[in-house]
């Protein structure tokens, strides 16, 4: 079976330290990449670029407060795509805003998880997270996105 590929969208290196530390407990095997901008994060959910030969994306972890594309572009565009519309995107972000909330499920995000900032509650949110998407739901199968 091919391990769940799960991206990470954030330019935070210390979230990105925790998610890996957390994720890694998983009993659940996955791959992860990571990149810390919106433009590299839709090079990489499109398969294009410098990530044109890149393992398509089951999950995405997504910050909203990200340099060159913020969370929401992302999302909107991710969204509007007929393939790739079925990929589940977790925003996971510190923003309080609730119009980030509203906008992020007006976008079809599949659910909004603000990032606690205390470390252990982080840890907790993230493995609540892989509990979650990586053991009780079925995502759907991946299957070949069209090269441009």
């Amino acid at each position: 079976m091919t391990p769940i590929h799960i991206l990470v969208v954030e330019d935070n290196p210390a979230d990105v330290r925790l998610l890996k530390e957390a994720l890694k407990a998983s009993r659940i095997t996955c791959a992860l990449s990571t990149v810390d901008d919106g433009e590299a994060a839709l090079d990489f959910i499109f398969q294009r670029g410098a990530y044109a030969t890149a393992q398509a994306v089951d999950l995405v972890l997504l910050d909203l407060n990200l340099p060159k594309k913020n969370g929401l572009e992302v999302l909107a565009i991710v969204k509007a795509d007929p393939v790739r519309r079925s990929i589940p995107v977790v925003v996971l972000t510190t923003s309080e805003n609730d119009e980030d909330v509203v906008k992020s499920y007006a976008l079809h995000a599949n659910c909004y998880i603000r990032k606690p900032p205390k470390l252990e509650d982080f840890i907790r949110v993230v493995r609540s997270i892989d509990d979650f998407w990586l053991t009780i739901v079925r995502l759907p199968t991946n299957v070949e996105t069209p090269r441009p």
